[in-house]
């Protein structure tokens, strides 16, 4: 039977050989070493990721977490509540943005119930702990136990994803509120004050961000979280589907699979999962560069530069959509190219 820590143990140090050898096979390609850039580094990365031993994405896959959040009541979003139950029976007609572009890319999208403030909807796979997290700022989102149980079980579904072929994860997320829960992570995570962090979410009102600002900080204040124990901090502070991703994180990097992160929501969650198993980071993918205002701080912290510069705050997983190209770019140049070996060039610095 596994458990959190047996998954945890699971993940592994890249293969550092593997990325050697690729890293000699792409000096060799038909260019100028080093003149695709971020490419190569890309290619050389995904090398030493033990499941993506073939060097293709064959199967593409965005795992959306959704769930309402008790910090709502608190009047820290303009959309109503019921835009998450709307949006997620919307995903599964597949005309919502992650849906568009997901299918753009080759890539199912999973639409996963972990906490909607409904009756279970049909059509989404149910996980839910409960109609809603807790709220915040007058009390923890939910218990360490609902938290480490969810983390397992997204892991689980993830790793059981991969042995059905999945290649290349997203991740991806709906629930109205939930950049208040993440400011309030990234704020503790990063040791960052939350006026720094807090941004405008889903179009909040900038005459009264200072508002959003100060439900962080009572938030922080109620729960009192230790920094050093992530597990606790998504406890308190978290909402199901900020959990939810950070245990795909874990699972993909269980399974030696690269994971593609969104937005500032999914920063927050990498925050959680590389304070619980460092290795994580070197499977993160970052796809976009979120408009949200705490992104360069959470990126920092992190130590990830994102892929694309598109001011997309969006969500649902949209910019893993759209970086899932560039994991293919990177795959096509390293085995459709040719070698400089073959055609009687001779760059300085090359492997040939």
């Amino acid at each position: 039977m596994q458990t959190l820590s047996s998954i945890i143990e699971m993940i592994t140090p890249l293969d550092a050989g593997a990325m050697q050898q690729a890293a000699a096979r792409i000096d060799g390609l038909l260019k100028p070493p080093g003149s695709l850039g971020r490419l190569e580094q890309l290619a050389i990365q995904l090398a030493g990721m033990r499941g993506f031993d073939k060097m293709l994405a064959t199967r593409k896959q965005i795992m959306v977490m959704v769930a309402d959040h008790g910090v709502y009541a608190e009047g820290v979003a303009v959309s109503p509540r019921e835009v998450t139950v709307i949006q997620a029976l919307n995903m599964l007609k597949g005309n919502t943005g992650v849906c568009v572009l997901a299918a753009n890319a080759g890539a199912e999208v999973k639409v996963i119930d972990v906490g909607i403030d409904s009756e279970p909807l049909p059509g989404l796979i149910n996980m839910k702990v409960a109609r809603g997290s807790g709220n915040i700022a007058r009390e923890a989102a939910m218990t360490r136990q609902q938290a480490e149980a969810l983390l397992l079980a997204s892991a689980q579904l993830t790793l059981e994803q991969a042995a059905q072929g999945v290649k290349l994860f997203g991740v991806g997320e709906l629930g109205m509120a939930n950049t208040t829960s993440a400011a309030a992570l990234v704020s503790v995570f990063t040791g960052s004050d939350p006026q720094d962090v807090v941004g405008m979410g889903a179009n909040f009102p900038s005459d009264r961000l200072y508002h959003k600002v100060n439900i962080v900080r009572q938030a922080i204040a109620v729960n009192q979280p230790d920094s050093s124990d992530a597990l606790a901090v998504l406890a308190k502070l978290g909402g199901y589907d900020l959990v939810g991703m950070a245990g795909v994180m874990l699972g993909a990097a269980a399974a030696g699979i690269p994971v593609l992160l969104d937005g500032f929501l999914s920063y927050a969650s990498a925050l959680a999962a590389c304070a619980i198993a460092p290795e994580v980071r070197h499977y993160l993918l970052p796809s976009h560069f979120s408009a949200e205002k705490g992104a360069t701080i959470a990126l920092n912290h992190l130590q990830l530069a994102p892929y694309l510069y598109l001011d997309m705050r969006l969500g649902e997983g949209s910019g893993a959509a759209i970086a899932m190209h560039i994991v293919d770019a990177a795959c096509a140049m390293y085995h459709n190219m040719g070698l400089l070996a073959d055609s009687n060039i001779s760059i300085p610095g090359s492997a040939s």
